[in-house]
């Protein structure tokens, strides 16, 4: 069984605290990480969520240094939800169509187009992982509060994705189990405006974070189950 694992969006702190849990461990034999930062080390890619052709380049640099083994688990733990010219929007008329593309873009299409590129690296043979991270926000079933339109449609456009191409993994990588990951309120710059109101209790540290990830991850054994699920493990209804 491949002993492979690839982390995307490995400068953030939950894709930080999960390269350093899997390399100080022994889950894994050789764990790569990508992001937009370039770095000295043979087991880093450079890529851009944002350019399909960075995408597919950095692929094949991984395919090359896989030397004709498989990946085992891939993990996307990129996320945008606001920046220089993005804030979660209280009311619909702070909408702004830059913004919620740059959101969608980021949030829902990136993890896609790694999917797109990297899951060929996966076995079709033996048991392997596709988890993304998601958020409760993107369930539309569960929206009782409304605002942040942007951030919401984008993770409810990324599980609309994910679990289409579940379906097709079944075809193709039947041992594959994806998962869409809500990993609660974590203790990082994407939450940090946002922790005032957050009990202590429910605010977790990116090491936490990243040890319930690969728990819940390493749990999950079964395709056909429901991929979108919180940090307890428990589903989270579309």
């Amino acid at each position: 069984m491949s002993d492979a694992a690839l982390i995307v969006g490995a400068s953030g702190g939950i894709g930080t605290a999960l390269a350093n849990r899997w390399r100080s461990g022994r889950r894994y034999a050789r764990v790569f990480t990508a992001s937009r930062q370039s770095r000295s080390d043979p087991h880093h890619l450079t890529l851009d969520l944002t350019c399909e052709s960075s995408l597919s380049k950095a692929a094949e640099a991984l395919k090359t240094r896989l030397n004709g083994d498989s990946l085992s688990a891939i993990v996307v733990c990129s996320g945008l939800l606001h920046g220089e010219s993005l804030q979660p929007e209280r009311r619909l008329g702070a909408l702004d169509a830059d913004a919620f593309t740059t959101s969608i873009t980021v949030n829902a299409l990136g993890p896609l187009l790694v999917a797109k590129y990297f899951s060929p690296l996966l076995s079709e043979t033996e048991p392997s992982h596709l988890l993304a991270l998601s958020a409760r926000v993107g369930s539309i079933s569960d929206n009782r509060l409304g605002g942040w339109f942007s951030y919401r449609c984008s993770k409810a456009a990324l599980n609309q994705g994910f679990q289409t191409l579940a379906v097709e993994l079944r075809r193709t990588h039947p041992k594959c189990v994806v998962t869409l990951f809500h990993p609660g309120t974590v203790d990082t710059g994407l939450s940090k405006p946002f922790q005032r109101n957050v009990p202590a209790t429910q605010l977790f540290s990116p090491a936490r974070a990243a040890r319930q990830l690969a728990e819940v991850m390493h749990a999950r054994r079964d395709p056909s189950e429901h991929i979108f699920v919180d940090w307890a493990g428990k589903p989270v209804a579309f």
